[in-house]
């Protein structure tokens, strides 16, 4: 698939500048899709979470199928071509999980590999054209609540930043490293991708 005329729908503001540094074009459509869905073609475009062992931090996925949390096929269509990347299934899921036992329970039930927040609604639009995502977080390495740290519409809570750093210092430090790992690898692979 060729990227010229594809939005990339981001949920953040740190995945908007990676594929905007990549060469891509770019919309902030928050998490879950909260600030709405882009006209024309789309690209679910940023982190996910894994749902299942083996899929390590920095890993980039290319979704060919998104499931939402019984199972039922929200989109289907061939990978996007990114090399390097793994073809997977994404759970589209309406709240963010981080509880091992839930990932696996999902990975279970569904088949997904990994999960995020706006492939599924990217995918009911009718617009969704592929997913290209990076895991950030696994079973083995959660999040520690910096999913705090970002607002609905996709920008930093710094109050929420402030406090996950404090419940959590060490366990903080490391999501973050695992979240800029991954955001460095699926811009470098999309780079070679877009242009």
């Amino acid at each position: 698939m060729d990227a010229d005329g594809v939005t990339f729908a981001c949920a953040t503001t740190a995945e908007r500048r990676v594929a905007r540094r990549a060469g891509a074009r770019p919309a902030l459509v928050g998490l879950g899709a909260a600030n709405g869905v882009p006209e024309g073609p789309v690209i679910s475009f940023g982190l996910a979470g894994a749902l299942r062992d083996g899929l390590l931090s920095g890993t980039v996925l290319d979704a060919t199928r998104v499931v939402d949390p019984h199972g039922a096929v929200l989109w289907e269509g061939g990978p996007l071509g990114v090399d390097g990347a793994q073809a997977v299934t994404m759970l589209a899921a309406d709240e963010v999980v981080d509880d091992p036992a839930e990932r696996r329970r999902l990975h279970e039930l569904t088949g997904a590999d990994a999960v995020d927040l706006e492939s599924g609604p990217l995918a009911r639009s009718g617009r969704l054209q592929g997913v290209l995502r990076a895991v950030s977080d696994t079973p083995e390495r959660q999040l520690n609540g910096i999913s705090d740290s970002v607002s609905a519409t996709g920008a930093y809570d710094w109050p929420g930043l402030a406090r996950a750093f404090a419940r959590r210092p060490r366990g903080f430090v490391r999501a973050a490293a695992d979240a800029k790992r991954a955001l460095d690898r699926l811009g470098a692979a999309t780079k070679g991708w877009s242009s």
